[in-house]
């Protein structure tokens, strides 16, 4: 890294936590050895734990005090009238009073997200939030969003969630032009509801660093035939789900064929090499981060059940997105939306 990075951890948050959070810092500062670390949680249980780290503790990690939490089942109302001086509160604070450049937490995803943009509150020009995240594909990796923020969804959100898609696919994944497409029911124009027909008109027209390609379907998701699928937060969700199942499945099913006879036994000798590196391109961990788009900070949300290798690629989105200047990027392509719009409307009342 070019300058240093201040990244906010939820250190009591998540299934693990505080091991798992702290594990996963002292992996992330070994990969980015100019990152700066704030824990947020009960110093009497991070000090010891950091403590006997190999590099966490030879950094300048700071240590915010607060002995409460959020629970896995508060509601967010719950954790927006108690939880401002819970961890998770308290590291959003850090980044909303400009001392950390983003948050991350494997804690309650509701409460991260109603916490988040309250304390952050939305980036200008940005209606909604939404939840991106990565998928394996044939060709790669894709981002997609929105992935349960937002059930319905009109053409303007689906826009600006394109565009923040697009900026993520640059930083994150490292794409000079992404190509996006919209999710929908058939690759035809006149497929889909208005909105989404709507959407992709505005997007045909957009001069920014995107390829629109069109409508996609839900096979086109792990084709890869695009870098960024936009979608509402319903058949996001569904996608995201079925996916997850699917992977457990197709698991699943490769271990019981493995042990069914001797020969698969052996079969199985013969080509571990091949399923280590089946197991690794389909890792979990490797996509672990979801990113609240759209908010006036950096917020990303880890997996809770996930690991230290997992917590520290969530660390790594966050310095990515705040090193390459997502919001500053975002901000920029949202005015050239903008000046399309106002066109647009002085068009209108000549006609009129």
């Amino acid at each position: 890294m070019s300058s240093t990075i201040t990244i906010a951890l939820d250190a009591m948050g998540g299934d693990k936590a505080p091991e798992l959070v702290v594990h996963g810092a002292d992996i992330a500062v070994e990969r980015m050895p100019d990152l700066t670390l704030v824990l947020v949680g009960d110093t009497a249980q991070l000090e010891p734990i950091v403590a006997g780290t190999k590099r966490l503790r030879q950094t300048s990690a700071k240590i915010v005090h607060t002995e409460e939490k959020v629970r896995p089942d508060d509601k967010p109302s719950t954790a927006l009238r108690h939880g401002r001086k819970s961890s998770m509160g308290l590291a959003i604070n850090q980044v909303a009073e400009g001392k950390a450049d983003g948050v991350v937490s494997a804690g309650n995803t509701g409460a991260l997200m109603a916490m988040s943009k309250l304390a952050l509150r939305m980036c200008p020009g940005i209606e909604r939030p939404a939840i991106a995240s990565f998928f394996p594909t044939l060709r790669g990796e894709s981002c997609m969003l929105d992935l349960g923020a937002n059930i319905e969804c009109d053409a303007d959100n689906l826009v600006q969630f394109a565009i923040m898609g697009e900026i993520f696919a640059r930083i994150v994944l490292g794409l000079g032009r992404p190509t996006v497409g919209l999710l929908n029911v058939g690759s035809e124009e006149q497929k889909g509801h208005e909105e989404l027909r709507f959407a992709a008109s505005i997007l045909r027209e957009l001069q920014v660093p995107m390829e629109f390609f069109g409508f996609v379907e839900g096979d086109d998701i792990t084709a890869g035939t695009v870098d960024v699928i936009v979608t509402d937060g319903f058949a996001g969700n569904i996608a995201l789900k079925t996916a997850e199942g699917t992977s457990r499945m197709f698991s699943h099913f490769l271990r019981e064929s493995f042990k069914s006879t001797l020969i698969t036994r052996i079969g199985y000798l013969l080509c571990r090499s091949a399923i280590a590196h089946l197991r690794e391109r389909l890792d979990p961990r490797r996509y672990n981060g979801a990113v609240f788009l759209g908010l006036n900070g950096i917020a990303v949300k880890s997996h809770g059940g996930t690991d230290a290798i997992g917590f520290a690629n969530a660390i790594g989105v966050a310095a990515d997105m705040a090193k390459f200047g997502f919001l500053d990027k975002v901000k920029e392509e949202l005015s050239v939306l903008h000046a399309v719009k106002e066109v647009d409307n002085e068009k209108k009342v000549v006609v009129s």
